[in-house]
Parts: structure tokens; C-alpha cells; sequence
């Protein structure tokens, strides 16, 4: 019963929309760094993959995290990397769409999407976010939105804005 109710769950998720392509650690690390992330913060890391961002975070910074991925593959994965980690009471792993997910309780949230969903995403950033919520994106800017940083981390980049006051 359990497992037909979890192949239903994942019936309803779309394809993803990207392939999972890892961030490198030094990547992770300096973006992390670059959200000045602390133990108060709450982590989204939007298209999670194998986990590493959010837990990460935990073990570094003693952050909690959340990692969202649409593929129930990388979920199994990130769930691996978790138990290996020890850090299961500080993150959790979603089997949802970054885009219907209510991503409002993040005080930082992690890319690595590609531009065309960098950009399809902002509105929701917009409107879910709390004004001073960090955003930091590994390779690919928000269009229009420019950043209020940008760090080159060993030829790869990465960008940073703050959602702004409403």
C-alpha cells in the first residue's frame, strides 16, 4: 500500500528539467561563505541533487536545510549522503516541485538551475520570500535582476542577491 502511494506521489512530479551535474565542494563552500551563512539560518537548496549543499550547511554552519528535488533518484541519493553525514535531525529531503513547493520559511536559498528557470522562478522568490533572504546561484544569473555579488570560484561563478524590501 505504502509503495503504491509513493509510485503515485512521483506519478504526479513533471520530468526535471535540468540533469543533475554535482556543484563542486570549493563551489558549495564559497557560496555558503557568501550567504554569510549561521546557525540561524534555514537552507533551501532548490533542485537538490545528491544533498551536498544542505548538508553542508549543517555541518559547517550548523544551519538547518531543506533540499528539493523533483527526481525521486537524487532524493534517494540525498538521503544516503544524509545518514553518512549524521546531520538527518538538521535537513530533509523533498520529493516535490521547486515550483508549486512553499519555499517561505528559507532565510537562504541555493541554486544551480539553468538560466530560463533562474528566471521563471524569481516571481515566486518574490512573493514567498521574507525582505533580507539571501539567494546565492551556481553558474547562472537571474536575467534582468542583477546581482549584488559575484565571486569566481576556480573558473566557475557564483551570484548573490538579497530579496529586497516590499
Amino acid at each position: 500500500l505504502f509503495l503504491a502511494g509513493y509510485a503515485e506521489l512521483n506519478a504526479q512530479l513533471r520530468t526535471p528539467a535540468v540533469i543533475f551535474v554535482p556543484t563542486p565542494q570549493a563551489v558549495v563552500d564559497a557560496m555558503l561563505k557568501l550567504a554569510k551563512v549561521t546557525k540561524n539560518d534555514v537552507i533551501y537548496d532548490l533542485g537538490s541533487g545528491d544533498g551536498r549543499i544542505p548538508i553542508t550547511a549543517a555541518k559547517t554552519f550548523g544551519a538547518r536545510g531543506v533540499g528539493i528535488d523533483i527526481d525521486p533518484q537524487r532524493i534517494r541519493e540525498a538521503t544516503e549522503n544524509l545518514k553518512t553525514a549524521g546531520m538527518g535531525d538538521r535537513v530533509k529531503f523533498l520529493n516535490q516541485d521547486l515550483f508549486t513547493t512553499d519555499i517561505s520559511e528559507a532565510t537562504v536559498v541555493t541554486l544551480y538551475l539553468l538560466p530560463s528557470l533562474n528566471v521563471k522562478l524569481m516571481p515566486k522568490l518574490m512573493k514567498e520570500l521574507k525582505p533580507g533572504t539571501r539567494i546565492v546561484s551556481h553558474a547562472f544569473d537571474m536575467g534582468d535582476w542583477k546581482p549584488e555579488k559575484e565571486l569566481d570560484v576556480e573558473g566557475r561563478k557564483v551570484y548573490y542577491w538579497t530579496i529586497p524590501k516590499r
